[in-house]
């Protein structure tokens, strides 16, 4: 069988991806993955634990996100191929890690489609009551169904414009924050340092809780160098976007969390309620923002659910290529591989009727079996990326378009940063069974793995 950059990077008429989509798509791709579902919305629950310590908290796992994106980049820039990280797993590890990093990405990304078009349900059944949540959800997952089963290009549109109203409502919100933190916002009084004199108030416990709420808050921005491998240019793509991750990261994320605690007392009710920017917006005092910024949050959801049908039939297709999952994933039409999108977005119709029959707790339920995958996906990335880089220097040392920053020690520091945030998983009783939930799919998906290649071995 020929190599995955091979089989990934060579138009074939009708059986391979096409390479529809533009540079300003996957630019605008990479700036509107930092601006995700999880800082909308998830980011106000971190709040209410850490207080103004949650500014520490999306430093320290922003560190640690942007070692991760730079040892990802390398790889995804050496080798560009749509199965991003499980690819370079199996290259560098063996088949059965790319099984395993690949099919349990599949699942935390097809899960995630069912959560976020959850999540904008609830948001579109507030703005009209008496709407039943499962039909908004069941709406929303045959327009992006639909919309992944097209030509590539039409995915790379709607993420476009997706993108560019994230990047224009966060930066609107950033200018009036900083206008209000310096008293110059007519109507406002400057807050000063008020709203930090209790900068730590749920002590260590809380700094933990912060600190987790942040780390999952960034998962989705792999998703670029699966979308790279379809571009124009799928190096120059990945070392544009992996390179300016350090300012995105602390501007949209580490900057507005800033603005919220500096503005809007910590311990709030609307913080979790309405979310951290909503409150943030309301308590200026801006006629209608508040409701903008919750139509912000829709797109936010919308874009995430696009983009992780995307993500997942690619994975998915990938996979197949490679040997490693049933052949009729792999079938392409129109260099779309419409079996693998179909497959992706079951999970998104199932949770229609989860919705229906369980409204009250489905969140909380698949919001438990995903928990910890980003992290068993990035440990697969340290891996990876500290057994390739010497092969490539010896083999191909002109395919390092980017590299690793101080290789190999900052690798081993993200390794080590990963190790310590399971050990605090592990240790609250809130993230404990996220983390077990995670290990069991992650221990059954390597058994299978490794039986599978054993049994390719001696075919």
């Amino acid at each position: 069988m020929p190599s995955t950059s091979t089989q990934e990077t060579s138009p074939q008429a009708d059986t391979s991806l096409s390479h529809g989509l533009k540079q300003r798509h996957l630019s605008m791709i990479a700036l509107g993955g930092v601006i995700g579902a999880g800082l909308f919305v998830g980011s106000g629950a971190g709040i209410a634990a850490a207080g103004p310590s949650i500014i520490i908290a999306y430093v320290l796992s922003g560190l640690l996100v942007m070692l991760v994106m730079r040892m990802l980049g390398e790889m995804s820039a050496a080798y560009p191929s749509s199965g991003s990280f499980s690819a370079h797993a199996e290259r560098a590890i063996g088949p059965w890690a790319g099984f395993t990093v690949g099919w349990a990405f599949w699942v935390l990304l097809c899960t995630a489609v069912g959560l976020e078009g959850i999540g904008a349900a609830k948001i579109v059944s507030g703005w009209l009551p008496g709407t039943p949540e499962w039909a908004w959800v069941a709406l929303f997952m045959v327009v992006f169904c639909g919309t992944n089963l097209a030509a590539v290009k039409n995915f790379g549109e709607f993420e476009f414009w997706f993108a560019a109203l994230k990047v224009l409502a966060i930066s609107l919100f950033l200018v009036l924050g900083v206008l209000a933190i310096l008293g110059v916002l007519p109507g406002t009084d400057a807050p000063g340092t008020s709203n930090l004199s209790d900068f730590m108030p749920g002590g260590g416990e809380g700094l933990v809780i912060g600190l987790l709420a942040s780390v999952f808050a960034y998962g989705g921005l792999e998703t670029v160098t699966i979308a790279a491998a379809e571009s124009e240019d799928p190096v120059r793509g990945v070392a544009s976007a992996v390179r300016t991750a350090m300012w995105r990261i602390a501007l949209f994320y580490i900057g507005s969390m800033a603005v919220v605690v500096t503005l809007v007392p910590w311990d709030s009710k609307e913080v979790v309620e309405k979310g951290p920017y909503v409150a943030t917006l309301d308590h200026l005092g801006i006629p209608g923002a508040g409701q903008l910024m919750n139509v912000v949050v829709l797109v936010a959801l919308l874009s995430a659910m696009n983009a992780n049908i995307y993500g997942a039939s690619r994975i998915a297709y990938s996979l197949v290529e490679r040997g490693q999952g049933p052949k009729a994933l792999g079938r392409v039409a129109g260099g779309v591989p419409r079996i693998a999108v179909l497959a992706s977005s079951v999970f998104g119709f199932l949770c229609v009727l989860l919705s229906y029959w369980r409204p009250d707790d489905v969140f909380t339920w698949l919001l438990n079996m995903i928990g910890a995958v980003i992290l068993v996906v990035w440990i697969f990335i340290a891996v990876s990326q500290l057994r390739l880089r010497r092969r490539v220097e010896r083999e191909a040392p002109e395919k390092l378009v980017v590299r690793m920053w101080a290789f190999p020690v900052l690798t081993w520091v993200a390794l080590a940063g990963m190790v310590a945030i399971f050990v605090l998983m592990a240790r609250e009783p809130d993230t404990r069974v996220q983390l077990y939930s995670t290990g069991a799919m992650t221990l059954v998906l390597a058994v299978v793995g490794y039986a599978w290649q054993r049994a390719r071995a001696r075919d």
